[in-house]
């Protein structure tokens, strides 16, 4: 019922959010083609109480990446978005650089965490500048039809595998939040077969390797309740009307009221300068909020059993960073990795996934030698500024790109 119940209220919502949408378009419009019009403080109101309005609904489709061009050495490069392969629940994404010579090629793992891959924007406009850039596009279940069976975390781990193999080697893996897990078992366990298409290089960057440490209210929760608690309240059922009716699934809607809960009074006076911006005439700053907003309001669903088996695996049992993870049958063993050069990077102030959890893949993967190892705390960011913001492209992103470089010339 609270999916079905959510899909009532936002059918309910829909005709007023897209009248108050196609209202402010077209203030926009107007206040473009004839500048006087912005003086109108009336005009500016209303278009600002239009788009808080507007801003009241979520969205399930991918938002467009948009990026067509990338600035190298001061020179617009444009940038061909492409599937390089596809499977029901992925798409394997290639930002091609036209004219440019071959560069390192990096896999990009986007988390499957309620939102698109198009959160990491930022991330593959800045790699971009050094690299040839793929990166996982995970598809919304709730589109994704019950024929094609499960998706649960060995899937996932096998997702990773699999393009891997696909882009044939010498490819480095850099894995943002939630997926660092899953990225660390794959390589685990393709070191193990000795695999030639494992990654030069392992970059994992804020993500939950060992959240026993430093738990969070994220980690709290998780761990406060048993996991039959989470199946029962948490998951649904996605409704007939959509392509995957009858789907068990994680809402995303939910996850979305779990992140901003944390910080409600944040969101809320966001919300509250966007409409004191827009009113006031301050259109830029209104436009960096509404666009931030529009993109952390496109929200996935997650299939019910990659949920679940996370929170249990990752979460409360802690299987990984106890050695006692299994995938696909198989014991990951972390210290079989042996050629793959690891990076892992923390935020101080991280509230999701705290210092100490991501670091904890050092000492996991004790077979490495010392200079293949390096680790990363960026003073001043919380979660999101690891992989995104001014100091990811001046301070985090050059240790990834030298660590990704430095793994080429050792494989050369």
């Amino acid at each position: 019922m609270l999916y079905q119940a959510y899909q009532t209220y936002a059918d309910m919502m829909q005709p007023a959010c897209s009248l108050a949408d196609i209202t402010a378009t077209l203030i926009d419009a107007f206040q473009r083609i004839a500048p006087r019009a912005d003086q109108s403080e009336s005009l500016r109101t209303l278009r600002a109480g239009c788009e808080v309005l507007a801003l009241a609904r979520l969205t399930h489709y991918r938002p467009p990446f948009g990026i067509d061009s990338v600035r190298i050495n001061g020179a617009a490069v444009p940038v061909v978005e492409e599937v390089v392969t596809r499977t029901p629940f992925c798409s394997l994404l290639r930002f091609r650089r036209e004219g440019m010579p071959q560069q390192p090629r990096v896999l990009l793992v986007a988390p499957m965490s309620g939102h698109f891959a198009t959160l990491l924007r930022g991330t593959v406009e800045t790699m971009l500048r050094d690299h040839d850039v793929y990166i996982t596009d995970w598809h919304n279940p709730r589109d994704i039809p019950l024929v094609f069976g499960r998706f649960g975390f060995d899937e996932f781990v096998q997702h990773l595998i699999t393009f891997l193999h696909a882009l044939g080697g010498n490819t480095h893996l850099v894995a943002v939040c939630q997926p660092t897990v899953a990225a660390l078992a794959a390589v685990s366990l393709m070191a193990e077969d000795n695999d030639p298409m494992q990654p030069p290089s392992l970059t994992l960057m804020a993500g939950p390797i060992d959240a026993r440490v430093n738990p969070t209210k994220v980690n709290e929760l998780a761990t406060s309740r048993p996991i039959e608690w989470f199946e029962n309240t948490l998951i649904g059922y996605v409704p007939l009307r959509f392509a995957g009716g009858l789907r068990r699934v994680y809402p995303g809607f939910v996850q979305l009221v779990a992140f901003m809960s944390m910080n409600r009074e944040r969101h809320e006076q966001a919300l509250r300068d966007l409409y004191d911006l827009r009113a006031r005439g301050e259109h830029d700053k209104a436009d960096a909020i509404q666009s931030f907003y529009t993109e952390y309001f496109a929200t996935m669903d997650l299939t019910a059993e990659f949920y679940l088996e996370t929170v249990s695996l990752v979460f409360q049992r802690f299987l990984l960073a106890q050695g006692l993870l299994d995938v696909g049958g198989r014991r990951v063993t972390t210290a079989a990795i042996r050629r793959t050069a690891l990076l892992t990077v923390e935020g101080e102030r991280d509230d999701i996934c705290a210092i100490g959890q991501t670091m904890a893949a050092q000492d996991l993967c004790a077979s490495l030698r010392p200079y293949m190892r390096m680790h990363h705390i960026q003073t001043g960011v919380g979660h999101y500024g690891v992989f995104n913001g001014k100091r990811w492209e001046s301070q985090v992103y050059p240790l990834v790109r030298d660590t990704i470089h430095m793994s080429d010339d050792m494989r050369a």
